[in-house]
């Protein structure tokens, strides 16, 4: 991992807050000339710290109304039976954010979609059709508290 300093931080605390600043407004933020400032973010872009920007949808509000957390349980364990399994979770659009996980199950994946009639096919269509799926726990969010926060960044050292 790179070795990140006060303006590497100071710089992401502010572009996960407003990924819009323009560097000119991050440079002043953070007291760098622009250029200097330019070339930390194209270096945090480069190293693969800043993976994108992107904008923040409210999900209701574009008809999303259905998150659902689902924990999937796989047999046979291997290497290649996980990558098979990831890069089938990958490929599946509803899923937003995926973990590979300790516990009762082996993934857990956020799954956003219209509503329980959607969920239902994605389930009984896709999610059961995974390779080597054994066990589907499906937990259905009752409302949204906090999604997407910002990172909570180290101190420089």
């Amino acid at each position: 991992m790179p070795s990140l300093d006060k303006f590497d931080l100071a710089i992401l605390r502010i572009l996960q807050e407003d990924a819009r600043a323009t560097n000119v407004e991050i440079a002043e933020k953070v007291n760098l000339s622009p250029s200097p400032c330019l070339r930390r973010i194209r270096n945090l872009e480069k190293s693969g710290i800043l993976r994108g920007y992107r904008a923040d949808i409210d999900r209701k509000e574009v008809g999303l109304g259905l998150t659902v957390f689902v924990e999937i349980k796989v047999g046979r364990h291997s290497r290649e039976n996980a990558q098979q399994q990831q890069e089938a979770l990958l490929a599946i659009p509803e899923v937003v954010s995926c973990f590979l996980i300790s516990g009762n199950a082996d993934f857990l994946a956020e799954v956003v979609v219209e509503d329980l009639p959607a969920y239902e096919k994605l389930l009984t269509e896709t999610l059961l059709a995974l390779p080597g799926v054994t066990d589907i726990r499906s937990n259905f969010a009752i409302r949204s508290i906090k999604t997407g926060g910002p990172l909570k960044l180290p101190e420089p050292r």
